[in-house]
Order: structure tokens, then sequence, then C-alpha cells
């Protein structure tokens, strides 16, 4: 059996998952075991140590290419406070356009924690028209986001609720609601569902309310070949569902693991709470915050900020991708096969 998605079809892949954005962390190794196992692999808006994101993202972008065949994406979060973001969007496509084997390999651009538009430049439209396959989605973790990103005339939508890891929304919407409305409201849209998602049964949920695939982060952490540290995986087959907080980030609302760092940090309710927030933000501040982040890279899982979604609930072991990637897409055949059996 195969599950044959338009996600599938679309991005030229085995299985109907991707890799959720993970940065600022380097998930280079994990994109290309994601994609050689037939999934999605996706590189990580990644600024750590100093270093430029750009010359990063170059880098791993030729690792990518060199150690696989098969298509891959990339993240740019375009906040208004991710002061690369706009060099990002203009110099990426422009090095893809110019690289046979990226404009070849590279189909996806994910967007995020910002607005849409930002990658819909000059550069962009030159490499779609270079005769490129790359699609672009955009993160939505609520009903007005997609409304945005419709708008804005994305190719497809990542739809995320408040259960993941990561940046989320205001709203606090779980992801089984949020799939609904934005399929009721938008139908036709391309959809990757995302928030809660580290099995078969989930999979097949997804598909079953119109999505056509699924992005894991958690599930991917919590494999053998993420550059994560090994202090950080290790949290997860442990962890129970109630073991994250939604607090507070640079970027807007964040679900963090329950540590030191994570219980100092209060929550904003509102956009209007967190731009008042950010008037008072002074670079020292900023640069403060970025240093847990690198902490945690580096094994500090007391003071850092570890980024998790409640699905660490569900994940019960560290496997290779590979072995991941076989389980759910199993789990999910038998829960759709089984499903069929109610249609009478």
């Amino acid at each position: 059996m195969v599950l044959e998605t338009n996600i599938t079809r679309m991005f030229n892949i085995k299985h109907p998952i991707v890799a959720a954005p993970m940065g600022p962390f380097y998930t280079t190794e994990l994109t290309v075991a994601v994609s050689e196992a037939g999934g999605l692999g996706v590189l990580s808006h990644t600024n750590m140590f100093g270093r430029s994101s750009l010359s990063e993202m170059k880098k791993n972008m030729e690792y990518v290419v060199e150690h696989t065949d098969k298509p891959f994406g990339f993240n740019i979060r375009t906040s208004r406070l991710q002061v690369d973001a706009p060099s990002l969007c203009r110099a990426i496509p422009r090095f893809i356009r110019d690289n046979p084997k990226l404009r070849e390999q590279c189909v996806y651009i994910v967007t995020s924690a910002g607005t849409p538009k930002m990658i819909q430049n000059k550069s962009f439209q030159k490499l779609k028209e270079s005769g490129s396959q790359i699609k672009h989605f955009h993160v939505a973790p609520s009903l007005w986001l997609a409304g945005k990103c419709q708008a804005a005339g994305v190719d497809g939508m990542v739809v995320t609720g408040w259960e993941g890891g990561g940046h989320q929304s205001y709203e606090k919407i779980s992801t089984l609601v949020l799939i609904q409305q934005v399929r009721k409201n938008f139908p036709e849209a391309p959809l990757i569902a995302c928030g809660g998602f580290a099995t078969g049964e989930g999979l097949a949920a997804a598909l079953a309310m119109g999505a056509g695939g699924i992005a894991m982060g958690s599930r991917f952490i919590a494999s053998k070949e993420s550059e994560f540290h090994e202090n950080y995986k290790n949290i997860v087959p442990p962890a129970k569902a109630q073991d994250t907080r939604y607090v507070t980030g640079v970027l807007g609302p964040i679900r963090l693991w329950k540590n030191n760092y994570s219980l100092h940090h209060g929550v904003v309710s509102n956009k209007d709470e967190k731009l008042a927030e950010e008037a008072m933000l002074t670079p020292e501040k900023a640069l403060e915050d970025q240093k847990h982040y690198e902490m945690v890279y580096e094994g500090d899982i007391n003071d850092g900020a570890v980024l998790l979604g409640q699905s660490i609930g569900i994940i019960n072991s560290i496997e290779s991708v590979r072995d991941i990637l076989d389980d759910i897409i199993k789990g999910a055949e038998k829960s759709l096969a089984n499903a069929v059996n109610f249609i009478k």
C-alpha cells in the first residue's frame, strides 16, 4: 500500500511526512536522513554562535545535495525582529537558481513567524521562472493567519496547533480544531498538518481531515540522526505531554519544555502586549535570550531554551529516521484500512 496525496505528488516524495522547521538549531544531517527515508527534509534557519545565517544556509544546502539526490526544503523565519530575514529572502533564491543541483532538488520553502510576503520578491520570482519547481508554504497557527496566507498567494500552508513546540499563535487553538477550520474556509488549499503528530494514527487522522501530510519536530529531534545534543534527545522518551509550557519568546508565543529557563518566563495574552514588550527590548536582552538556545544546543537542558511539543507524551524511544517513518506509515495504513470497515 502507498499513501499518495497532493503533498507527495507536489514534492515527488514517497511518504506524506515533512520535517518541521527547527531553527535556530542545525538540522543538516537530519534533512538528509528524512529525505533519504522518503519524506521531505527541511533545513532550519540557523543563526547561532555569531555565525552568518546566509553562509550557514548556503553551506548546509551544499552539504545536502552532496549527500542525497532526493527533494528537500528550507525555512526562513520572517519575523519583524529577525533582522537577517530580508537578506536571506533575496540571496538564497539567487543561490539556488545558480546551482543546477539545488534548483532540481530544493522544492520547498516554508516561511514562518512573520509575513509570507517577504519571500515573494524579484529574486524568488526569477528562481521560479528559471524552471525550478519550488513551492512556497507558510506556517499558519490560526485561521486569520491562514487567510493572510491565501491572500498572499502561497502554494500551501503548514497548519499548526498550539500543541506543537516552538512558535505559536496567541489564540491557543488545537490542531484538531484548526485543521477543520482551515479546511472548511479554504477547501482547495494544500495543507500540511503540524502540532502533536508522532504516530501512524495521527497521520491517518490528518489525512482523514483533509491534510495532505504531516510535519513533525519533536519526533525527529528524538532520532539517531538529528544533530541535537544527547541530553536534549533523552528528555523525550520518559516525558509526559504536560511537561511543556506556553510562554513568551523573543518572536512571540512559544512552547518549551519545563525547566529553569521556561519556568521563569511569563506569557503575554495578545499582540499589543508583545509589541509593548518589544519596545523595551534592548539589544543586550535579545542577545542574552539567544544565548539560552546556544546553551541547550551544547547540552545545558536546565537553563537552556528547550523547544518541544506535547507529542513528547507519545514518543517512547529514540529511533533511526527510517524506522520512524516506516512505523508511522505502517500505522497509518492500518488505521485507514480499519476505518474503511465503518463504511457500509
